[in-house]
């Protein structure tokens, strides 16, 4: 390959150490999709999350010339599992072992020269847990470390006028228009419209009637507020798990969105490539 050729992939699993330093001569950034393995419903596949990951890396890393590694397509769902025996494929990682598994990712980057770590999150559950990583990292290293969340669940963001669920129809939960907008974006083979399903939140039954949820998210209201959290598993508050209404879901619709969050995160590596950053740890000693 000539000196100034540029490398056919930007994913890190494709390139050899000559196109790994043409991406080093250019940038001090590299992106780490991370996703799940989950159930979303019976219409969308277990990647679902993964797929969002992926694809905004993807296209965010070949605007920006920048490498992305290959997805971590394990996440932290412990909420997913459901009984031992139902067969809905959820594969989780004990909180510690994806933090481990982040730490191990993150060192080995930046022994090898990177600077700026982005960790592109699909998964809401994944971000839990993972704020001592992003600290471990800093603290350790002085690397530069962010984690952006290409997602809309309360926080529609920039998809403001894209989906056209009402806000009771929850458009970004789980499995629900913009989640089956996007993977109808990757690849239609992997939805069957067929299952899909309309269904909403609903408080789990041990808990009084006076507490409300309409949401996935952790929180749920009681006498007009939200100030209560429980540890709750999905299938405690969702019957099918499908929180939403998928039925009004596009392909046009999800590459759009994938569009839309990648270039919200290109303009932001922009942004990185100003920020000074002293390593002062780079070796990986311990990684035995």
């Amino acid at each position: 390959m000539p000196a100034d050729a540029r490398p056919f992939s930007n994913c890190l699993l494709d390139l050899a150490p000559p196109d790994i330093a043409w991406f080093r001569e250019r940038s001090d950034i590299v992106l780490i999709p991370i996703g799940s393995c989950e159930q979303h419903g019976a219409h969308l596949p277990l990647g679902t999350d993964t797929i969002t990951a992926l694809e905004v890396s993807r296209r965010a890393a070949e605007k920006a010339e920048v490498p992305y590694t290959a997805p971590l397509w394990l996440g932290y769902s412990p909420q997913h599992l459901r009984q031992p025996e139902t067969g809905v494929g959820t594969v989780t990682l004990r909180a510690e072992t994806f933090t481990e598994v982040l730490y191990d990712i993150a060192r080995s980057l930046i022994h090898h020269g990177w600077n700026k770590l982005v960790f592109v999150n699909g998964h809401g559950s994944n971000t839990k847990v993972i704020d001592p990583l992003l600290r471990r990292i800093k603290y350790e290293t002085g690397a530069f470390v962010a984690l952006y969340k290409p997602y809309a669940e309360r926080y529609i963001g920039m998809l403001e006028g894209l989906l056209e669920n009402p806000v009771e129809e929850t458009p970004g939960w789980h499995a629900s228009e913009l989640e089956t907008s996007q993977v109808m974006a990757h690849d239609p083979r992997m939805v069957d419209m067929d299952r899909a399903a309309e269904d909403r939140a609903r408080v789990p039954g041990w808990l009084p009637e006076s507490f409300i949820k309409t949401d996935g998210a952790p929180d749920v209201e009681f006498d007009g507020h939200q100030y209560f959290v429980f540890p709750m598993d999905h299938d405690e508050f969702s019957r099918t798990g499908v929180i939403g209404n998928p039925m009004r879901a596009s392909a046009e619709k999800g590459e759009e969105a994938l569009n839309r969050f990648a270039d919200h995160l290109v303009k932001a590596l922009d942004e990185f490539r100003r920020v000074e950053v002293s390593v002062s740890r780079r070796a990986f000693e311990d990684r035995v």
